[in-house]
């Protein structure tokens, strides 16, 4: 990958983490994101940052087995996930892991996200699932993850936050905003005791 190209992904990394931390998606250091550099490396935020601070120069290089490549920083402790999505998808190219507090809200009550409601989620993510519970930073966390990845591009994870995927940094976070923009949606439809559906045969129409 040119050098400049390697740049423009920094810069998307660095903007994708501004906007999740303005949007409160993300606390104090909370969250990461990834991107594929190439076939054999992965760009990702480091660990103990802010990533409504970060700086381009601040990324970790690493290669597919998680190990440092480059770097004055350690990669984020939540990498085995990233791993675990990039070696099952290797239609995509980056990651977005957050604890948006509406989305979150439903992964710690145990609702997944699935009842047809919103065409766009339809047409954008499906139904959003919830990955059980795994220890954050342990192999249990990729393990859970793997049972709903290729089938796909966002979840929730029980008692944790949400994941999503995609084809480049922006539009796994553009997905990570309609899974809270869902979820809050969601909320105040269950509370108004109002949750009309789609047909069955709206969504396949959709």
């Amino acid at each position: 990958m040119s050098t400049r190209v390697e740049e423009q992904l920094r810069a998307e990394i660095v903007e994708a983490g501004r906007r999740m931390y303005a949007r409160g998606y993300v606390a104090s250091n909370d969250g990461n994101i990834s991107a594929r550099l190439d076939d054999s490396r992965l760009l990702t935020t480091p660990k103990s940052v802010s990533k409504g601070f970060m700086t381009p120069d601040m990324m970790v290089v690493v290669d597919l087995d998680g190990r440092k490549v480059a770097g004055d920083r350690e990669a984020s402790s939540e990498l085995p996930m990233h791993l675990e999505i990039y070696r099952n998808r290797p239609d995509v190219n980056a990651v977005v892991h957050a604890h948006p507090p509406m989305a979150t809200g439903f992964a710690v009550a145990g609702i997944p996200l699935t009842r047809a409601v919103l065409a766009e989620v339809i047409t954008t993510l499906g139904s959003i699932p919830i990955a059980e519970y795994g220890t954050p930073s342990t192999a249990e966390l990729p393990e859970a993850v793997r049972k709903y990845i290729k089938a796909h591009d966002g979840m929730l994870l029980a008692n944790h936050g949400a994941v999503t995927c995609g084809p480049s940094v922006m539009a796994a976070y553009y997905k990570m905003e309609t899974i809270e923009h869902f979820a809050h949606i969601s909320l105040v439809a269950r509370l108004l005791r109002r949750e009309h559906l789609i047909s069955a045969d709206e969504v396949e129409r959709v």
